[in-house]
């Protein structure tokens, strides 16, 4: 059975074809600037063939023919036929609280996505016009199944994910922590257990995504009990260009000081903030460690803040778990940054934490333990992979409903 992959945004559509005999990639790419000037399809195989087309895209409908074009291709193709692709798999960012668990899509399924497109303008109505646009091209006879970011969150008691605001705020319009990266944590804890050799049952373990967009999870017994993301993925621990967490009266008070409309604020958290508001050089942090290594001290205070905010999210989550059987690093910053990981693990020194610093520095971008064998608490760098995880929940309700 293969299976495509897709996570669409309002002007991009990402895509893998997955063989689940194997659960082996077979293709990967990405349509982006949909609906704008200079559209264009990047698509790359297992096999290192690749092709990159600059091509008008004006919907995803469009952009989902240059997909099928590009898997079909005589010179880059993976696939002969579009009766080969026996189902699709999307990713969905908010699922509220309308939706647990994984979903066959049919035309309720996506009115309850387009009723969430307030919780998350941006990313819901992408994933609407890609899941349209996917029926367009691919038909009705081929199954799609959507995934939420959100619904492994879902476990979260009220205590959690309530916020302390009036009552009919949560009533009217479902302001609540949602939590974001789900897929993602979900996938890392599962693999973490086998690694321990334990049933996920039996383990207490947070898991750190750590990227330009970032979420830390306290896991108890395979269940989410707390996510730092919260309504958006702008709450935590400041990122890339987001602020996370902050006194709501900065907000307020900027916005005062400044003259900025609610649109305007959200812009300055959402895009101006996190290290490269505090950095002045750069979202990627790459480039900010290059600024600190050649002394800037800004970019040193930025990743100062980061690792300080990470390890009180990771004690945080040990008091919530009541004890701590694993933690786990994965996304960008997670699996290739040996400095992060060094830097936060050593404010988990009381807890028995212990890095094994060559471990450490030799794993970037791969799976492997880097906690000292005498650390009381196993640290492991794990590569997530949230597109198998769509590929085998879609694979899963596609069987089950043959």
């Amino acid at each position: 059975m293969k299976i495509l992959v897709i996570n669409a945004g309002s002007s991009s559509l990402k895509y893998q074809l997955i063989d689940m005999d194997n659960e082996k990639m077979l293709a990967k790419g990405n349509c982006e600037r949909i609906g704008q000037d200079a559209s264009f399809i990047g698509h790359k195989t297992a096999d290192g063939r690749q092709m990159t087309k600059e091509i008008d895209m004006p919907d995803h409908t469009t952009a989902f023919l240059q997909v099928k074009d590009a898997l079909m291709d005589k010179e880059f193709g993976v696939i002969t036929d579009l009766s080969e692709v026996s189902a699709i798999g999307h990713r969905i960012v908010q699922g509220g609280a309308i939706f647990s668990e994984s979903v066959l899509v049919d035309e309720k399924v996506i009115e309850g996505i387009e009723s969430l497109i307030p919780l998350a303008p941006l990313h819901n109505s992408g994933h609407v016009q890609a899941i349209r646009g996917c029926f367009q091209v691919f038909g009705d006879s081929v199954p799609e199944v959507v995934v939420f970011d959100t619904a492994f969150h879902q476990t979260m008691p009220a205590k959690a994910y309530m916020y302390a605001v009036p009552y009919e705020y949560y009533e009217k319009y479902q302001v609540r922590r949602y939590g974001f990266h789900g897929t993602s944590h979900r996938y890392v804890s599962g693999e973490m257990a086998k690694n321990l050799g334990k049933d996920i049952k039996d383990l207490k373990l947070i898991t750190c995504h750590i990227g330009n967009g970032s979420s830390i999870t306290a896991i108890d017994g395979g269940k989410v009990i707390d996510t730092s993301m919260g309504l958006t993925p702008l709450d935590g621990f400041m990122m890339g260009t987001r602020s996370g967490g902050l006194d709501p009266s900065v907000v307020t008070f900027i916005a005062e000081k400044e003259g900025t409309t609610p649109e305007e604020m959200s812009q300055l958290l959402n895009k101006k903030s996190g290290l490269l508001g505090i950095s002045g050089v750069s979202s990627d942090d790459r480039d900010v460690s290059a600024a600190e290594e050649a002394g800037n001290e800004r970019a040193h205070l930025a990743h100062e803040m980061l690792y300080y905010q990470i390890a009180k999210y990771i004690g945080s989550y040990m008091v919530a778990l009541g004890g701590c059987d694993g933690i786990v690093f994965c996304a960008g910053l997670g699996e290739n940054q040996p400095q992060l990981r060094e830097q936060v693990c050593d404010y988990l020194k009381f807890q028995g934490v212990e890095l094994d610093l060559q471990a450490n520095a030799e794993t970037r971008g791969k799976t492997g333990r880097i906690s000292a064998d005498d650390s009381k608490i196993p640290v492991w760098v794990i590569e997530t992979n949230e597109e198998l995880v769509i590929a085998r929940d879609t694979k899963a309700l596609v069987e089950k409903n043959a």
